[in-house]
């Protein structure tokens, strides 16, 4: 059975890849998904050196977007994008397995 699609939107890629070349780092997203938050699981990012060798990769304009198995579950077929707003600018995960979310859009629950 194929995993399904996690995709990392170009805006997210750009900004992922900006941040990276600040912090001389590879152009590599984590999302994990951990216990906690308002409605039970929260989103987790950061930047990976390498993705492990268990990890589900997507890649977009060269940025590449890991997530382990574990959290695939949570996450399987996911948007990752980045929004700039009056109110802030953030990475947001358009999750089609979430069946309620927080108000901050960081935890979510099944």
């Amino acid at each position: 059975m194929n995993a399904p699609a996690l995709t990392l939107s170009p805006s997210a890629a750009a900004r992922i890849a900006l941040i990276a070349g600040k912090q001389d780092k590879p152009a590599i997203l984590r999302l994990e998904v951990e216990g906690g938050g308002c409605s039970g699981f929260l989103y987790k990012f950061g930047l990976a050196d390498s993705p492990d060798s268990e990890d589900i990769v997507t890649e977009t304009d060269g940025v590449r977007l890991v997530v382990d198995p574990v959290s695939l579950e949570l996450v399987a077929g996911c948007v990752v994008d980045y929004i700039e707003s009056l109110g802030g600018a953030a990475f947001k995960v358009e999750n089609p397995n979430a069946a309620a979310g927080c108000g901050c859009g960081s935890s979510f629950s099944v």
